[in-house]
């Protein structure tokens, strides 16, 4: 299959799904969240032994969601952008195989939880991710309340989710984001020479042990991700929300009630 705003490369056993919207900073939309869902299950039909998560351009991996198109929602059609995002998310945390994202530039709102959903994560020296969606009025809506604390540990996840702290790469890795920051140069083949040693390893067994680690959060973190997305969906129709939003599209600060 072929998309407009994702691509989907093979390199060997490993797949390369590519979110490509530069001009947007590959922000995500209802048409790109669709094809990254469309590519990891074309990934996974087709036996990808890893699969890597990285944006086009050298600004930004995925800089957020479209705050365009969510300035408006209702609190069902919030709803129904929450699962979209989950839905990816979910799929690369459930991928049969390793997935790595490889994030290079910004990574704030949705493109962080992209990345926090990859089994794991390679960042360029300049990368800068984050739960900005606070100064929105929203919270994360597609895992991070889930997620990163597993990650960075509970106070670190609420300073970054409360204050919508945006941490470069090095402090980042410090906080258990990142497992390796290289040079920008070096990212595509450090990943690359990282995917190709994963898809070298026994399929059967990497499976297995991917299931098994993905066990240990099974029911408590099954019940806060849905708790997560009717909260999300909540807030859509706010004062805040609105407020917020309309102060991103309109390039300045917001007045929150």
């Amino acid at each position: 299959m072929s998309w407009d705003t994702v691509q989907l490369d093979w390199d060997g056993d490993v797949a390369t799904l590519t979110v490509d919207r530069p001009e947007a900073l590959n922000a995500l939309n209802v048409a790109t969240l669709e094809a990254m869902g469309e590519a990891i299950t074309e990934a996974a039909d087709e036996d990808a032994r890893a699969l890597v998560l990285t944006g086009a351009g050298d600004d930004a991996f995925i800089a957020g969601a479209d705050i365009a198109y969510m300035q408006d929602l209702s609190t069902a059609e919030g709803q129904d952008w929450g699962e979209l995002g989950h839905d990816v998310a979910d799929a690369l945390e459930a991928f049969p195989a390793p997935t790595i994202a490889a994030v290079n530039g910004y990574a704030f709102g949705g493109g962080c939880e992209m990345a926090i959903a990859c089994d794991l994560r390679v960042a360029g020296e300049s990368a800068v991710i984050g739960n900005t969606e606070i100064d929105l009025g929203i919270i994360p809506g597609w895992g991070a309340t889930q997620r990163l604390p597993e990650l960075v540990g509970d106070e670190t996840a609420r300073r970054m989710i409360f204050l919508g702290e945006r941490l470069d790469a090095e402090s980042a890795a410090e906080a258990g984001i990142f497992g390796e920051v290289v040079a920008d140069s070096d990212l595509e083949e450090t990943v690359s020479e990282l995917a190709s040693r994963i898809a070298a390893k026994p399929a059967v067994a990497m499976r297995a042990a991917k299931q098994a680690l993905n066990q240990r959060h099974e029911g408590s973190q099954t019940s806060g991700l849905e708790y997560e997305k009717r909260a999300f969906a909540s807030l859509f129709g706010t004062p805040d929300q609105r407020e917020g939003m309309d102060a991103f599209v309109e390039d300045r600060e917001p007045e929150f009630e």
